[in-house]
């Protein structure tokens, strides 16, 4: 050995106990993970659940208008004009149902007129004279009646049928009956 080396090494301190303390209690820690966590689902659950019934406010409201919602809701069920009877907001933000109104029309031919049956769905359309532009007065109207008509002055009269129509659309078609020929598409 060197004789600058202090020989060996020195014994390690006795061992002491480790003092008693209080347990360290961390803010924010896992109880705060877990609150957050709840709540993210819970919210996430509640937004599911408004979709949900949003979806079938909408499709309720859908039904209402287009009147196959079936029973009698208060509405027109005759001319398809229900008015739902949903509960909640969603249906005073949905259209209202219009209400309809029964017009006479009288069609220029008589043969197409026999094809129609009540329940049809129409587009009426005049035309002021020979190579006129035709416009189109009524769209997707049902027909409410087709009235039996005797066989004199049949073609050269044109023959009647009855239209449920919203009443502009029956004013409408009246003004134009009298001035222009009408003809129907069926829908």
């Amino acid at each position: 050995m060197c004789p600058t080396d202090p020989g060996p090494p020195a014994s390690a301190p006795p061992p002491t106990g480790v003092p008693a303390f209080e347990p360290l209690r961390v803010r924010g820690g896992g109880g705060r993970r877990l609150r957050r966590a709840l709540w993210r689902q819970r919210r996430a659950l509640a937004a599911g659940l408004a979709l949900t019934a949003a979806g079938l406010a909408l499709t309720a409201a859908a039904l209402a208008a287009t009147g196959l919602g079936g029973g009698d809701s208060g509405g027109n069920t005759a001319h398809g004009a229900g008015t739902g009877g949903t509960a909640g907001a969603a249906p005073e933000r949905a259209r209202r149902p219009v209400p309809l109104v029964s017009a006479p029309v009288r069609i220029a031919d008589a043969g197409t007129v026999r094809l129609l049956r009540p329940g049809d769905r129409v587009d009426v359309i005049a035309a002021e004279g020979t190579g006129a532009d035709a416009r189109v007065l009524a769209k997707g109207a049902r027909v409410a009646d087709v009235p039996q008509a005797t066989a004199e002055g049949l073609a050269e009269n044109g023959a009647l049928i009855v239209l449920s129509v919203p009443r502009g659309t029956a004013a409408a078609l009246a003004g134009a009956g009298i001035s222009a020929r009408l003809a129907v598409t069926l829908c």
